[in-house]
């Protein structure tokens, strides 16, 4: 009797058209939630970077303020600040101080060049010499504090808890702002500033201080 032999087919492995375009775009929808999640983290360690940098601003800003402070004799306290000798240039004085027959002045306002962001606090008083105290025989020169302030800041209420306290020239409304406890001689200080990296949200970066006459 003959014999009948019977094959089978084995069928083909891999994957059809459908799949593999099915696996493709899932790998591309994972590709781009790897690439904007790095993107993201890039982001924010930018904007911290710029933050604990302008922080650093800010810090070295009310070290100087606070130095000049320390060897005055008098803050200024009239209706009208008095005349700065560098000029002011349209900037409103917030801050005066009188020492060894010399007014330094602290002004906020439109910067001198464009080399700067946005407004500047600006110092008229003599310069530092390199072992960082004040040359008493220097001419009084105008430069700049530290720059991108706040264009709106917001406004300071209760000058720093400092008891006894009110504001000088007006300026709890701008981004440099100081108050004098006339008693004391103590005085507060706030200094706001505002940036945005990359097309970001605003950020904020503001430090209050308070020092002292001598």
């Amino acid at each position: 009797m003959p014999r009948i032999q019977t094959t089978k087919r084995q069928a083909s492995a891999g994957f059809g058209l459908v799949e593999l375009l099915l696996a493709m775009a899932l790998g591309l929808m994972l590709c781009g939630v790897v690439v904007q999640a790095l993107l993201g983290e890039g982001r924010n360690a930018q904007q911290f970077s710029r933050l604990v940098r302008e922080r650093n601003h800010q810090r070295r800003a009310l070290a100087l303020i606070r130095t000049d402070l320390e060897g005055a004799t008098e803050v200024v306290n009239e209706a009208a600040p008095l005349p700065v000798s560098c000029g002011v240039a349209g900037r409103q004085v917030v801050l005066q101080l009188k020492r060894d027959g010399t007014v330094i002045s602290y002004s906020v306002g439109a910067p001198p060049s464009g080399i700067w962001r946005g407004q500047v606090l600006m110092r008229c008083g003599p310069a530092y010499g390199l072992e960082g105290r004040i040359d008493p025989s220097s001419a009084s020169l105008s430069r700049v504090v530290v720059d991108g302030l706040a264009s709106d800041p917001s406004s300071w209420a209760g000058c720093g808890r400092l008891p006894g306290a009110t504001a000088l020239n007006g300026s709890t409304g701008l981004p440099f702002s100081a108050c004098l406890d006339p008693a004391s001689q103590l005085v507060a200080m706030r200094l706001e500033q505002s940036f945005t990296d990359g097309g970001g949200p605003v950020q904020r970066v503001r430090s209050e201080v308070v020092a002292g006459v001598g």
